[in-house]
């Protein structure tokens, strides 16, 4: 098994690799189909696409403190990694399990519904084929461990950010020459003089909320960032990420900003809208990039509960191959969401993400901003501290004192 001691340092291409990872997660059916901007940005108005830009910093900060702690102190697992985060507190890290596995469900069933949805619009393939074949995709890429997902996923986000680029550069330029739509900025000024500063409040939930359910990747991203051995390296890795991030989603904001008259209550804003600009290629183009979408999210979201479940005791027993015993995780998490998938995907995104992204800013997104980076640099440069959280780590048993009652005891 690799730890991150194995590493010596990341190249710059690594670093790029673990970004597009991440990326690749983000971009996933929600995304691809334009509902997830819909919901929390384009309703936004003229704050959509600065609060785009807001959310994928927090959501990029809070992945790199997550690694970053991961990795320098050596741990093993994610429920470790969330015992140093919540430390001295005890049994707050089952929190995270509850988010962790409704949340892999909700993402997986999004994806699976998406698939529904945009394939059966698109190309007329039956509901239940498109399921398949896109399930099929995602169970045998995730089985096979950490390497393949960074390699698979990475090239995937490449091709993503490309398509992501020329898509919604089209249909932004050609706002405001179809009928019933407008340029972006046209749509941003006629909001802000109907609305002013009054969204501002929702702005600020919903840049917490969404970058919160998105965190459901941290069990997959402290896997595949295991090569990322120093603080500078995940944070290059995230800025790398941070720029793909940023510019698909504002994109994507901006374009739909300008044709919410073409596509009004549509479950597939982005497959509408392609539609009306009479472009072939495009819409081409379009299922190209949903398929990616939706498997390079399944992939990095799947990949993470079967991490964690193809090690337990009771597997291990059933076999001693590492391939099989993903399998049938894998198998049995791709089924639950299929069934879930039935509720539809505006309401997965609505209610079951929107939940989701409340629990997590209490559980995740504050407590790694805020204690997760004091303790990161603290265990950079204190190595008295340092000592004392290695040892706690090499005894689960023990805990780690509040830093007041140890920085306390120093100076006595």
């Amino acid at each position: 098994m690799q730890t991150p001691s194995t590493f010596k340092t990341a190249s710059l291409s690594l670093c790029f690799s673990v970004g597009a990872v991440l990326f690749s997660s983000h971009a996933g059916g929600g995304f691809a189909t334009g509902n997830q901007e819909n919901v929390y940005f384009v309703s936004l108005g003229w704050l959509g696409p600065i609060t785009a830009i807001i959310t994928m910093l927090l959501f990029t900060l809070t992945i790199k403190e997550a690694m970053n702690m991961y990795n320098s102190r050596h741990l093993r697992s994610y429920k470790q990694l969330f015992q140093n985060l919540y430390s001295p507190f005890k049994g707050i890290e089952v929190l995270f399990e509850a988010f962790f596995y409704i949340m892999v469900i909700m993402a997986v069933s999004a994806t699976v519904s998406g698939a529904a949805s945009a394939l059966a619009a698109q190309t007329g393939i039956n509901y239940y084929a498109g399921i398949g074949i896109v399930g099929t995709i995602i169970f045998f890429l995730t089985i096979f461990g950490a390497g393949l997902v960074r390699r698979a996923t990475t090239y995937m986000g490449i091709a993503i950010l490309a398509m992501v680029i020329a898509i919604f550069s089209v249909g932004v330029y050609m706002g405001g020459s179809v009928e019933g739509t407008m340029f972006f900025t046209q749509a941003m000024a006629q909001d802000f003089a109907v609305n002013g500063f009054s969204k501002l409040p929702t702005a600020i939930l919903h840049a917490f909320t969404y970058s919160g359910f998105q965190c459901v990747v941290i069990p997959t991203m402290i896997v595949v960032g295991m090569p990322l051995v120093t603080r500078k390296n995940c944070a290059t890795s995230m800025w790398f990420s941070f720029a793909m991030n940023a510019i698909a989603l504002t994109l994507a904001v901006c374009m739909l900003l300008g044709w919410t008259g073409i596509y009004g209550k549509s479950p597939l804003p982005t497959l509408t809208s392609l539609k009306s600009m009479g472009m072939t290629w495009l819409t081409v183009a379009y299922s190209i990039f949903l398929m990616l979408c939706l498997i390079s999210t399944g992939v990095t979201t799947v990949f993470g509960f079967t991490a964690r479940f193809s090690e337990i005791h009771m597997l291990k027993k059933v076999s001693k191959s590492a391939v099989i015993r993903s399998a049938i995780v894998t198998f049995f998490i791709i089924a639950l969401s299929m069934t879930v998938s039935i509720v539809g995907l505006t309401n997965i995104i609505k209610y079951g993400y929107g939940y989701c992204g409340y629990l997590a800013i209490a559980i995740i997104i504050v407590p790694f901003l805020t204690v997760g980076r004091y303790k990161n640099i603290r265990y950079a440069k204190d190595k008295a501290y340092r000592a004392r959280i290695d040892a706690m780590n090499a005894d689960p048993d023990s805990f780690e004192e509040s830093p007041v009652m140890s920085t306390a005891k120093e100076n006595a």
